[in-house]
């Protein structure tokens, strides 16, 4: 096998004035990081990537480089050898929990905290933890989203390993397909979570 891409299930993006559309730009985002986070997570090299696809690791590292744009046919490859779907592959992810601070809510009117692209099962739940207390480290599969609201009291919220302070009003949204837990401040606290399911 050859570590020269094949010019059929690449297109290489050679400096940062191409004119690739924000989408094009997100997608191959979302490939970069969905790929990497798979292939590590089974113990899998790009040589081994390489083998199970028939793409070559340059390609291969390319395209984790974010600096490949693979067309459908690399794009299902890959996807088949991580056990993953195509959507699972391209979908969009979070990389980092997104805070809406409630002190910067108006006092007297209502206020958009986030909104749900895709259409999705969900579970809505409402918490109770004593001051000090922490919940379960947990996660909820591949592909699901969770949606935190303090309703009082202060929380800290865990995403492996990493700490992020929420007062009441704040609100959260992170992927939780990743360990995470919430643990009362110095008061009670209380909290509604949504949990957004993969369709797929």
């Amino acid at each position: 096998m050859t570590d020269v891409p094949n010019p059929r299930l690449v297109s290489v993006a050679h400096d940062h004035h191409d004119h690739a559309t924000d989408e094009t730009v997100l997608v191959r985002m979302a490939v970069a990081t969905n790929m990497r986070r798979s292939r590590l997570a089974r113990g899998m090299s790009l040589r081994d990537m390489a083998t199970q696809t028939g793409l070559s690791t340059a390609l291969l590292s390319q395209i984790e480089r974010e600096v490949a744009n693979p067309t459908v046919a690399a794009l299902t490859r890959i996807a088949q050898a991580l056990d993953l779907t195509f959507g699972d592959l391209t979908r969009p992810v979070v990389s980092e929990p997104e805070i809406v601070r409630g002190r910067d809510a108006d006092a007297n009117g209502g206020r958009m905290l986030f909104s749900m692209m895709e259409r999705r099962r969900f579970d809505l739940s409402e918490g109770v933890l004593m001051p000090g207390q922490a919940g379960p480290f947990s996660d909820h599969g591949r592909g699901s989203i969770e949606y935190g609201y303090v309703v009082s009291g202060s929380v800290t919220l865990t995403i492996d390993e990493v700490q992020y302070a929420l007062e009441a009003g704040d609100t959260v949204r992170f992927p939780s397909a990743l360990p995470h837990s919430y643990q009362a401040g110095d008061a009670t606290a209380r909290l509604l979570t949504v949990v957004a399911y993969s369709d797929e």
